[in-house]
């Protein structure tokens, strides 16, 4: 893939969701989803006016092999406070009945809580060509391995870092991942650990956070999820400062954004456009 040959980075890459909205649907799936056939024409103002108003990120999941017979399942999540609701409809069109109001709050939206993570692996074939062909051998490596957790999944972002894995509600972005890779990733994040080396982010924080907490990690070799923590960010032209904590710890990380030279970044890009990345000048710990 030209992205890695170019050795473009994968830190700092994740899309910054912090509201999904999961709609199981067997496909297939035509490029734009919210432009999609498939969908009841009742359902795509609602999924315009809460992907607008909301931030609500909809995306079309199935299980690998795509067959379906009977209601299907829906998923609401905030990846921000760590919540995933779940409800089985008969046909998608119920959905636009759904109240997503509270979707911002920690408390849900009155649908039945879901706690086990979801595995969602980018196939969407019809949006970038490399998804579906590195995604799905990810997908079904995972579903043999954990078939309850894992969904195929339309359009995550960074169709050039395929096969990407997001799970949810954590909302931890994985790319470049082989079936072999994806199967260690996924049983060390399931664990309580990030696998550095093909994380693209953390979504509920912007590209420089994700960069200064990718920094500070590295360099402390810590891989626990959750005991890195964003308090603060400061731009000062093409500089950032971000303050961020482990236990007992402040650190201060400081990053130049840049980009690369304008290429096409995927396979229907129509207009080259420069890879944003972040060098690292430098972290701090603070004190006081």
């Amino acid at each position: 893939m030209a992205s890695e040959q170019r050795g473009e980075p994968l830190l700092a890459t994740a899309s910054t969701v912090r509201h999904f909205l999961l709609l199981e649907d067997p496909g297939p799936w035509g490029p734009e989803i919210l432009r999609s056939r498939r969908l009841p024409g009742a359902l795509r103002e609602p999924l315009l006016r809460w992907q607008r108003d909301l931030g609500v990120r909809p995306l079309l999941i199935r299980r690998p092999g795509r067959y379906l017979a009977g209601p299907r399942r829906i998923y609401v999540v905030n990846a921000r406070h760590g919540w995933c609701e779940t409800a089985s409809v008969a046909g998608l069109a119920e959905v636009a009945d759904l109240d997503l109001g509270d979707i911002a709050g920690p408390d849900g939206v009155g649908l039945e809580p879901h706690a086990e993570p979801l595995l969602l692996v980018c196939t969407h074939g019809r949006h970038d060509a490399c998804c579906a062909e590195r995604g799905r051998p990810l997908a079904a490596a995972l579903a043999e391995r954990w078939p309850e957790l894992t969904w195929e999944s339309s359009h995550l972002g960074g169709d050039r870092f395929a096969a990407n894995l997001l799970t949810l509600p954590d909302a931890h972005c994985y790319g470049r991942l082989s079936p072999e890779d994806g199967v260690r990733t996924v049983g060390e994040h399931l664990a309580g650990r990030l696998t550095l080396a093909h994380h693209r982010g953390h979504c509920t924080v912007p590209w420089p956070q994700q960069a200064a907490e990718h920094a500070l990690r590295s360099l402390l070799g810590l891989r626990e999820i959750g005991v890195v923590e964003v308090l603060a960010a400061r731009r000062d032209g093409d500089r950032f400062a971000v303050t961020l904590t482990t236990p007992g710890r402040r650190y201060l990380v400081e990053l130049r954004h840049e980009a690369r030279a304008p290429e096409l970044l995927t396979c229907h890009a129509e207009r080259p456009s420069g890879a944003v990345y972040y060098e690292l000048l430098g972290i701090a710990e603070l004190t006081g």
